[in-house]
């Protein structure tokens, strides 16, 4: 496999997401789940996953409670992805999914699973040993406790300066420190890109003109999805707006993720930017119609890229 397919996921919080489908969720009542399902998770496992689906030579790595690892060993070896996490001693955190049928998902994320001094520590050591022999980095999701937003943010800046590109994906004061480490490209959605902003992005001309920050701020390429709405993406060559079918939604769970390894996909294979982003609009607008992350079959993704628009926005 050439070296275009290699690629490290860094999940640094990774959980049991436990996902229940029911018709209507009734707060502060009994709730009969219809479905349910228990798998291991973390934003960058997810895009770990859905990146071998594709054919990329994944290796993943980040901390993990020694509790659930054989869970996470044994996803991996179903995935053939390399498993680089570092164990740490405890269980890791349980994310509860409540999904109903009109779509909409209520999410219950618990703390992760403190870390010491020395957890760090072996973690930084077998993120730059990865470095020598891996040139893409994709860092998804939030930091467990005990590990500081200066830490990480390090790890961005020390990565990208031996000329590695990171892909970065998270939220809240995480996403803020990562900001100013500058990463390759960064991938908020609409409502965590305002949160860091203080301000509410309702349209697509405002997501337009707050990754145009971001690009001013030194961030080469700012992807935000909107949802429904579709993915603008401001780079220093252009601002594209990708606009997907509607979709039967069945469950938004790891469609960011999902979005995450299209673009990551679309860089390793150094396509265009118009390519890349039409290709991961139609991996994320498929992750919608299913539970779980997954890549569909080539009949089913023809079908929605073919209906994907994508437009130069000035």
């Amino acid at each position: 496999m050439s070296n275009h397919c290699k690629v490290v996921t860094i999940t640094l919080n990774p959980a049991l997401d436990l996902t229940g489908q029911l018709a209507t969720f009734h707060l502060g009542a009994v709730n009969k789940v219809q479905t349910a399902n228990l798998r291991p998770a973390g934003k960058g496992v997810n895009v770990a996953m859905v990146l071998a689906e594709l054919g990329a030579k994944v290796t993943a790595t980040g901390l993990v409670g020694d509790e659930n690892h054989p869970a996470f060993q044994q996803l991996f070896a179903d995935y053939g992805i390399e498993d680089a996490f570092v164990t740490i001693t405890g269980a890791c955190r349980i994310n509860v999914k409540v999904a109903e049928q009109s779509g909409r998902v209520s999410d219950i994320n618990f703390p992760g699973v403190s870390v010491s001094a020395a957890d760090i520590a072996a973690f930084e050591a077998k993120l730059f040993a990865l470095a020598k022999t891996h040139q893409v980095f994709v860092m998804a999701g939030s930091l467990p406790p005990g590990l500081s937003t200066e830490v990480m943010a390090g790890w961005i800046t020390r990565l990208q300066a031996q000329g590695k590109q990171v892909i970065f994906d998270s939220s809240n004061e995480a996403l803020k420190a990562g900001l100013d480490a500058h990463p390759f490209l960064v991938k908020p959605n609409e409502i965590e890109l305002g949160e860091f902003l203080h301000q509410t992005l309702d349209n697509p001309a405002q997501v337009q003109q707050a990754a145009q920050m971001l690009n001013n701020q030194g961030i080469e390429n700012a992807v935000v999805s909107m949802g429904a709405d579709g993915v603008i993406w401001q780079s220093r060559e252009a601002c594209l707006y990708a606009k997907p079918p509607k979709m039967n939604v069945v469950s938004t769970v790891g469609a960011g993720d999902t979005l995450v390894a299209g673009l990551t996909w679309g860089h390793l294979q150094q396509w265009p930017q118009a390519q890349t982003l039409k290709f991961a609009t139609t991996l994320s607008a498929l992750a919608v119609s299913q539970v779980g992350v997954g890549i569909g079959s080539e009949e089913q993704r023809d079908a929605i890229f073919n209906q994907v628009s994508v437009q130069c926005i000035e």
